[in-house]
């Protein structure tokens, strides 16, 4: 399974969006990770539906789906608004989801692929019982809030044992996404435990270099 990068917007310009997705996709994207915070689930608050949509023709227009991580509480309220903004994919966290079954039901009667995720703190048995439902599985390494955190180093060994699940199920064509603190000095740790889909913000989305060239330094550590 190739590893696809997944720039996260949340580490972006946002006063000029639209041109920062187009870096991205120009770059070498393979998807576009939009973060969703409610200020309750989370400590921040980013953005809504009216925002996916507005990248939305940006994305499509290159054959790049907008992957949507919903941390925010009764995500359920807002599933049917993100899947008709644009959203190509809806990730739901299982601290949020009481009726998770249900949840990602929903999700995929909307034509949209369904994702789950936890929080570090989380154990992987929570997952257990709702993987052959799901498209994607999503291992946050930093706790959800904000951008620009380092990677917990124990993400790597759940990372390796969320693989070893999903193989053993036969799941194999799940993607296995991390998202926290990624950079080209720790990537391929993080491929070889098992991942295939790197969401990356402040790594990607900065001063140092162009979005371009950080993309291009992801590429060859994985490669």
């Amino acid at each position: 399974m190739s590893v696809k990068i997944a720039p996260s917007i949340l580490s972006s310009d946002f006063a000029r969006l639209g041109q920062q997705v187009q870096e991205a996709i120009d770059g070498g994207a393979d998807i576009i990770h939009v973060d969703i915070m409610d200020g309750h689930f989370v400590p921040n608050m980013t953005i809504g539906p009216l925002v996916v949509s507005a990248i939305r023709p940006i994305a499509a227009g290159a054959g790049v789906p907008l992957d949507v991580h919903l941390m925010i509480e009764q995500p359920e309220r807002l599933i049917a608004e993100f899947a008709e903004a644009g959203a190509n994919a809806l990730t739901v966290h299982v601290e949020t989801c009481p009726h998770l079954h249900r949840i990602l039901q929903q999700i995929k009667e909307l034509g949209v692929k369904a994702g789950v995720t936890l929080n570090p703190a989380t154990p992987l048995v929570t997952l257990e019982e709702i993987l052959i439902y799901v498209d994607q599985a999503l291992i946050m390494s930093v706790n959800p809030g904000f951008g620009g955190q380092s990677y917990i180093p124990s993400s790597t060994r759940k990372i390796a044992s969320l693989r070893r699940m999903l193989d053993e199920r036969g799941l194999s064509q799940v993607d296995l996404q991390v998202d926290g603190g990624i950079e080209p000095q720790n990537a391929a740790k993080v491929v070889a435990a098992g991942a295939n889909v790197l969401i990356v913000g402040s790594a990607i989305f900065n001063e140092k270099a162009s979005v371009a060239e950080n993309i291009a330094a992801l590429r060859r550590a994985v490669d």
